[in-house]
């Protein structure tokens, strides 16, 4: 998969991956085709060779305030995925506070447009609606989510993140003729966590991809100390809850906007990004808590964040009354599946 880096407040595939040392993201067309050839996956970024117009055309994207432009998102997506020559393709677009369209109908007409866009070029192309007005998983940040990522593949992950993963690749089986239905795609993608073969999957790629044989094996070893193998931050800091009550909300721009001012994101193309800066969640939504609990665990590196960053995390978090319920609701919204 070719994919990309994060941009102000939303996060890049290639940035969590390149938070493990060594995990070489710059791959050649041989070396690509070598790896598919004996692992069977790979994640790498552009080159100078492969789709080489789609760096020029980001940077272009963000210096002419057109980052959320439909037609040039849909270009820069599908082109990159066009030039894997991809048999199919499930694309995730999300929609919410937290995600570049904030609402479902905006969502949908981005999705319809990669799905049209997809399918003209050949690949059998779908894609769901996921929301993205709180944050999935309990993790925010580079190196944490690589971390929340490993647990999930280790049949540990949160009920929300698991749920992505096994909609998008239970499509992804059902529309490649491997399974009949959705339901039966889903089941095999639960079955390969539950397993153990998607995380030795993980571990033949990163080893595949440049990351030390024994790092790669320590980071899928069931007891593991993560920050062993990855950076870990300087200082952590723990926010409580003012009272007592129930988890109504919490707010998933205002973390990733904190972040990123800390380091955990970029504003321009090209610039670094911090791997180790980021937060863990401590409660989950509609948990009833008391006060004083620690709901949120923030990783920072120097400067410390100020009395206002701090101030802007803790208005994060909704709290309701003991008597008010939270519904849940699904993250996933809506399924597009090719004609």
């Amino acid at each position: 998969m070719i994919s990309g880096r994060g941009l102000a407040h939303t996060g890049g595939t290639l940035d969590k991956l390149e938070s493990i040392p060594g995990f070489n993201i710059s791959q050649s067309t041989e070396q690509v085709q070598k790896i598919l050839s004996s692992v069977g996956c790979c994640i790498v970024g552009q080159t100078e060779k492969l789709v080489p117009a789609d760096r020029v055309l980001y940077a272009l994207r963000d210096a002419t305030s057109t980052v959320d432009s439909l037609p040039l998102i849909t270009g820069s997506i599908i082109s990159k995925k066009g030039a894997e020559s991809l048999s199919a393709l499930v694309l995730d677009v999300k929609f919410g506070r937290a995600a570049l369209y904030k609402d479902l109908d905006s969502a949908k007409e981005l999705a319809l447009s990669l799905v049209n866009a997809g399918n003209g070029l050949g690949m059998r192309t779908g894609a769901i609606l996921s929301s993205m007005d709180a944050t999935i998983g309990q993790c925010v940040g580079n190196s944490l989510e690589v971390i929340e990522s490993l647990e999930t593949l280790k049949g540990k992950g949160p009920e929300d993140l698991m749920e992505l993963v096994t909609t998008l690749g239970g499509m992804l089986l059902m529309m490649t003729g491997l399974v009949s239905s959705q339901s039966e795609g889903i089941r095999r993608i639960s079955e390969a966590v539950i397993s153990g073969a998607a995380l030795s999957k993980f571990e033949a790629m990163m080893e595949a991809q440049g990351v030390n044989r024994e790092a790669a094996r320590s980071l899928c070893s069931k007891q593991t100390d993560y920050f062993k193998i990855l950076r870990k931050s300087k200082h952590q800091t723990e926010l409580k809850t003012p009272e007592g009550g129930v988890v109504m909300d919490i707010d998933g721009l205002t973390l990733a906007e904190v972040l990123h001012k800390l380091g955990a994101g970029r504003s321009k193309a090209g610039e670094p990004v911090n791997h180790s800066v980021g937060a863990e969640l401590l409660v989950t939504l509609g948990q009833t808590v008391t006060k004083g609990v620690t709901w949120l665990r923030l990783h920072y590196e120097d400067p410390a964040p100020t009395p206002d960053q701090l101030q802007r995390l803790q208005s994060a978090l909704t709290l309701g009354s003991d008597s008010q319920t939270r519904q849940k609701h699904n993250l996933v919204k809506e399924l597009l599946l090719p004609n």
